[in-house]
């Protein structure tokens, strides 16, 4: 009787730097499935990429109407219309709520090809975050608009988006890898994700300024979470009466290089039952 030849799929052994190196030899791959996952988002919608930009603009409007006119905060941004306040926010919001999301789940809507042909999972964590962009780029662009609308002329401090928003990209990474690996493992986490990323909007400061914290010691533990520094960042790119954010984005580099390392580490460990588990 013939033995029938057994596959077995697992990842490659290695450093972490094989890790790396793996993900320029897979870099085609990731363009594809970037691109496929652009399309498949807003495939038959009457829209399309229009959604990327019509749900912060009428988040915005929300906030306006709710926080900025009711509950009297636009008093509180001193000379920034309080729209434009807000939706300099929601830019970087939007774009790692919606990837952080979409990672905390890819290896799990990915078990037909994870099960079948072996590649870098970490390829799953990337392709969400990259096709994201689009949407942030897309807003950026309604939020130059409305700066102008108002009056405000972006200044070169504008230039400093672009590193902000590779700060924001290893953030949504860094969290992603313990998000897909744990939800890998222990499906409640599909649940608990979305809670934590409505109350992590709350914990950062979309509606209010951070001036409201007087306290130094409490606002120095309120910078823990990067969305902080990120946030406030892309305030003072952005408007020109904010100031440098230094100690909130000093602390999310810090938070998010431990989280970082920490995750590729677990990450890499964990993989190795991916095909098993899901």
């Amino acid at each position: 009787m013939t033995s029938v030849p057994t596959t077995i799929i697992q990842p490659r052994s290695g450093s972490l730097l094989r890790s790396i190196q793996e993900l320029w030899e897979f870099r085609e791959l990731i363009w594809v499935l970037a691109i496929r996952n652009i399309k498949v988002r807003y495939r038959q919608a009457v829209l399309g990429v229009a959604w990327a930009g019509i749900q912060p603009f009428a988040t915005m409007v929300v906030f306006t109407l709710f926080f900025g006119k009711l509950a009297g905060l636009e008093t509180k941004t001193g000379s920034i219309p309080y729209p434009i306040f807000s939706f300099a926010a929601l830019v970087p919001w939007f774009f790692f709520n919606t990837a952080m999301a979409l990672s905390a789940n890819s290896l799990v809507e990915a078990q037909a090809i994870i099960t079948k042909v072996f590649f870098p999972r970490i390829i799953l964590l990337i392709v969400p975050i990259l096709s994201g962009l689009v949407d942030l780029v897309i807003s950026l662009g309604i939020l130059v608009g409305m700066m102008l609308w108002f009056g405000l002329i972006p200044t070169l401090s504008f230039l400093s988006v672009f590193p902000l928003i590779v700060l924001t990209f290893v953030t949504i990474f860094s969290f992603g890898l313990w998000t897909s690996a744990l939800n890998a493992h222990y499906r409640d986490l599909r649940y608990i994700v979305p809670f934590a990323l409505q109350t992590a909007m709350f914990l950062s400061p979309i509606v209010y300024p951070t001036n409201l914290i007087k306290d130094q010691a409490l606002k120095t533990v309120y910078s823990i979470n990067p969305l902080v520094g990120i946030i406030e960042g892309f305030r003072w790119a952005i408007l020109p009466s904010t100031t440098f954010p230094a100690e909130p984005l000093l602390i999310a580099c810090i938070t998010v290089g431990v989280c970082l390392i920490g995750g590729l580490v677990f990450f890499r460990r964990m993989e190795r039952t991916f095909v098993d588990v899901i």
